[in-house]
């Protein structure tokens, strides 16, 4: 009688986490994605300042349209 009892929780604790994995799983997959390409794209646009490859305009310029 104990075994089934301790399957019982273990069955639950089972669900539970199952759950709690897809819940972070479909929040990280959702913005955060986006938010991490945002963040490599003016990381990538700060350099190409740093390096000279592009004027201070240059550099607003797309740094507005990343934001939009």
């Amino acid at each position: 009688m104990a075994w089934f009892g301790l399957m019982h929780l273990f069955w639950w604790l089972l669900l539970i986490a199952g759950g709690a994995a897809l819940v972070r799983w479909i929040f990280r997959a959702g913005g955060g994605a986006h938010h991490r390409g945002h963040d490599r794209a003016v990381a990538i646009l700060r350099e190409r300042y740093a390096r000279g490859e592009i004027d201070k305009g240059e550099f607003d310029d797309r740094l507005r349209n990343l934001k939009d």
